[in-house]
């Protein structure tokens, strides 16, 4: 699924227009971008959480020479996904109106 079918899927659902519901996407992924480079975690129930975690330096092995190199540390972002998610994944695709009773709030 693209940014774009994202966008077309909620505006189904919620009746605004697409470049409306577009203004919002753009603005949530926005948020969470700039949360991230501040090294806040986004905790979403029912979906998952967002956190920058930091890798530590190691050496690795070149695989076309076997040369040694050093890897230097590094923040990464990361994605827990929640129970709820989990589970729904698991169902092997049910959608959301036939997983759990809790409809999906656009």
């Amino acid at each position: 699924m693209t940014k774009a079918d994202l966008v077309e899927q909620i505006a189904e659902a919620t009746g605004l227009t697409k470049k409306d519901t577009a203004v919002v996407v753009d603005g949530f992924l926005e948020a969470v971008k700039q949360a991230l480079t501040r090294e806040q975690n986004i905790e979403i129930r029912g979906f998952g959480s967002f956190k920058v975690k930091q890798r530590k330096a190691r050496k690795a092995r070149n695989p076309r020479t076997g040369e040694s190199v050093h890897v230097p540390g590094r923040m990464v972002p990361t994605f827990k996904p929640s129970k709820e998610l989990k589970e729904l994944v698991m169902q092997g695709g049910a959608t959301a109106s036939e997983g759990p009773s809790r409809k999906p709030v656009y």
